[in-house]
């Protein structure tokens, strides 16, 4: 499990793109489109304008320059197949970091691609790490969403792992 801003979540959170997609795809939309309403929410977000981040990972900077998206992550796989993290191991101790630095159509649509197709850290317009603890600190507030879920706008954000979170039990016997 993902501590952010002292929430839990399991699969993935994330602030800008990602939290304006779900934002995007309100509960009409889905009912209409199915799943087809992300991919409509994708697109009409594509030109957002980045964000200036700060972000440290277990207390040393590691990134410092303009975002559109930032997503912590337990597992690899978003909707539609996407691969987001390439090799995120949800038993790793780790979370998933990942920043896309894309501006506009074109740079979104290349990211999209990489992700389907190929491995999207090879994009020149995403950085990706793991860690323990993340301190993210933006020049202005961005709404943010975790597990798909809608949140307000912040400006700082707390991400942390929280270690043995969730237990599984398995029948003795096998059933």
């Amino acid at each position: 499990m993902g501590r952010m801003n002292g929430e839990r979540f399991a699969v993935m959170a994330g602030l800008g793109f990602d939290a304006r997609v779900i934002r995007t795809a309100d509960g009409k939309m889905k009912r209409v489109l199915g799943r087809g309403a992300y991919v409509w929410a994708a697109t009409t977000n594509m030109r957002i304008k980045p964000f200036v981040a700060k972000i440290d990972i277990d207390g040393n900077r590691w990134y410092d320059g303009e975002a559109s998206c930032i997503l912590f992550g337990n597992v690899g796989k978003a909707f539609a197949g996407l691969k987001v993290f390439d090799d995120a191991q949800a038993d790793d101790g780790l979370l998933e970091v990942g920043v896309a630095s894309a501006d506009g159509i074109l740079q979104w649509s290349r990211i999209f691609a990489r992700s389907k197709f190929s491995h999207t850290s090879k994009s020149p317009f995403v950085h990706m790490t793991k860690g323990r603890s993340i301190d993210v600190k933006l020049r202005g507030k961005v709404r943010y969403e975790l597990d798909g879920g809608e949140r307000t706008r912040e400006k700082r954000f707390r991400i942390e792992v929280e270690p043995a979170a969730v237990s599984i039990c398995v029948p003795a016997n096998g059933n």
